[in-house]
């Protein structure tokens, strides 16, 4: 199922659809673009777009699934956020404000929805071998950059998730977890 998590009414309305089916008890929110420019240079529309993204489908998405996750006393929120939210980018004020912004809702969220069996983290990575990193950085940018001197493999980041998602991640909430070859 695809909808935009900017539009508050399509997401409420996919959400509602799969919602009929029961609980959902593992949401992964992984939305995110990037529109870079050096912040004297930014557009409104460039920092709208990326907070749109970011931080306000974080909100679109997330909060009409806690409740019912709060009904069953079991769940887990993880949100997708960058190694820019920890260590800042140039270029990406508006990406690592609202990647920053969703470290924040993660620990927040996390105190509120504890006692009732849902964990809440934050998984930030680097540099990764996918489409939105591809032709950003050279092999020379990541050797000087990353300690391993290689991006991150997505199934790297995706086992990450995995474990958070699992019962054996029961006792780890309102972490923000770095995943960057040493980075930061």
């Amino acid at each position: 199922m695809a909808f935009d998590v900017t539009d508050a009414s399509a997401t409420t309305a996919a959400l509602n659809a799969l919602l009929d089916q029961g609980a959902i008890q593992v949401l992964v929110n992984n939305a995110g673009i990037h529109d870079d420019a050096v912040f004297p240079g930014m557009q409104p529309g460039q920092w709208q777009r990326v907070i749109d993204v970011s931080l306000n489908g974080f909100f679109n998405v997330t909060q009409p699934l806690t409740l019912p996750m709060i009904r069953t006393r079991w769940g887990r929120i993880i949100n997708i956020t960058s190694v820019s939210a920890v260590m800042g980018n140039r270029g990406q004020v508006n990406y690592s404000a609202a990647k920053g912004a969703l470290h924040a809702a993660t620990r927040s969220l996390s105190l509120e929805v504890a006692s009732r069996g849902i964990t809440v983290n934050a998984v930030a990575p680097g540099i990764i071998d996918t489409g939105m990193a591809e032709g950003s950085f050279s092999a020379e940018d990541i050797a000087r950059m990353v300690p391993m001197k290689r991006p991150g493999k997505a199934d790297e980041v995706a086992e990450l998730v995995g474990f958070l998602a699992s019962e054996r991640a029961n006792y780890i909430t309102g972490q923000i977890i770095s995943i960057n070859g040493g980075m930061a």
